[in-house]
């Protein structure tokens, strides 16, 4: 059925592609990805409207609580849909005077919407077993209704493993976020399931106990969207990969002696905008190193993705220099291991020299920036009372 939805909405869709004798995985392109998300709202909105109509039905029929509630989420879950495939079409819009990095974002705002809809039905269901308690209801079980159920299970695995194939083939929070929410679903139905059967054994309140589970695993769910949707918000770490990638690229290049200061920025699935300094060699004529950065923001681009904005800094490295910057190097991991040195740079004067540097300070070192400093400075006047050291403290950011 998978393959089947695929190859209908998407006219190229193919598992694999022929370049040359070599099988590529099929990636989709913008339009696809568009595409994609609106096949995944779509197919989410029709199957949680046909489940809830059948729960809701039974539920009446069968006085339970947690099955009359899980009917209720199927509605929630297919109003998620609704929002979910809204923001893959605001999301799809090109950037414009008031969004001038894209659109991007909002499928982050909507797996946080989304999140919110499931705590708020998370904590309806727990005031309605609880009540339950207080005025129980004999569950009346029915085969149809258990039919009904393990349908509604079934429905509820073969939707999380289709969102999943589209969310890693379009790298989608919010789409990550519907499988999370279908994963909450499985074992809500599951607890109905078991209060449904159990009724036929026992007059105990299972329903309601059952109710109490599944609002619990409900809320875990929504708990659990919403840590994965701040990130990207909040701002966070590019992947690893990326970072990879990119440093090699950069340093495949002759008049690239070295790279420090990177930060990337992500504006949603496919718009990332960064910057990085490039150490280049002093001596080399300055047009001959501007037209090496502009090549590789040009490559950066074109394989990568990334709009990339380099700075270039001029390293002399001569045996002087090369020496007081090793001293340096050293001086710093004295006070803190994972420190790094870059930008260094030598100013003489008749009664004192400056050793003017940066700072890669990692974020666990013991010492505040200003302890650090002092303590550096210690150190460097400890090799010789002239030097002076003029610091700027730098963070990681990738």
């Amino acid at each position: 059925m998978t393959e089947l939805l695929l190859r209908l909405f998407i006219k190229d869709y193919t598992q694999t592609k022929k370049s040359g004798k070599t099988s590529v995985a099929f990636i989709p392109g913008e339009k696809d990805r568009l595409r994609l998300g609106v096949l995944s709202g779509v197919v989410g909105i029709v199957l949680n409207v046909i489940l809830s109509v059948f729960k809701m039905i039974f539920g009446a029929i069968t006085k339970s609580v947690s099955i009359m509630a899980d009917g209720v989420n199927n509605i929630f879950d297919a109003a998620s849909s609704v929002i979910n495939l809204a923001g893959f079409r605001i999301s799809g819009k090109p950037a414009d005077d008031e969004h001038p990095f894209g659109h991007g974002r909002v499928e982050y705002i909507s797996a946080l919407t989304l999140a919110f809809f499931i705590l708020i039905m998370g904590v309806e269901l727990i005031k309605t077993s609880v009540d339950k308690f207080s005025n129980p209801e004999a569950v009346i079980f029915s085969v149809p209704a258990v039919v009904v159920l393990i349908f509604s299970i079934l429905g509820k695995i073969w939707l999380a493993a289709f969102n999943a194939k589209i969310g890693k083939m379009v790298n989608s929070v919010a789409v990550k976020a519907v499988v999370t929410d279908s994963i909450g679903d499985i074992a809500a139905t599951t607890c109905s399931l078991i209060a449904l059967v159990a009724s036929k054994y026992t007059d105990l309140p299972l329903d309601a106990v059952m109710g109490i589970i599944v609002a619990l695993v409900i809320i875990y769910a929504g708990i659990d969207i919403i840590r994965g949707t701040m990130g990207p918000l909040l701002g966070e770490p590019p992947e690893k990969e990326i970072v990879d990638k990119l440093e090699e690229l950069v340093m495949s290049y002759d008049g690239v002696v070295g790279i420090h200061d990177l930060v990337l920025h992500s504006y949603g699935h496919s718009k990332i905008i960064g910057s990085l300094h490039a150490e280049v060699p002093a001596d080399v004529d300055i047009m001959h190193s501007h037209d090496t950065v502009d090549l590789i923001e040009r490559q950066v681009k074109e394989q990568l993705g990334i709009e990339i904005s380099i700075h270039m800094d001029p390293i002399i490295n001569d045996e002087r220099t090369h020496g007081l910057k090793e001293m340096t190097a050293n001086a710093v991991k004295g006070i803190c291991g994972d420190a790094s040195i870059h930008d260094f740079r030598i100013v003489d004067g008749p009664s004192h020299t400056n050793l003017i540097f940066d700072v890669l300070l990692p974020r666990k070192c013991e010492y505040s920036e200003s302890e650090f400093k002092e303590l550096l400075e210690m150190k460097i006047k400890a090799e010789d009372k002239r030097y002076f050291t003029v610091v700027t403290i730098d963070r990681n950011y990738v």
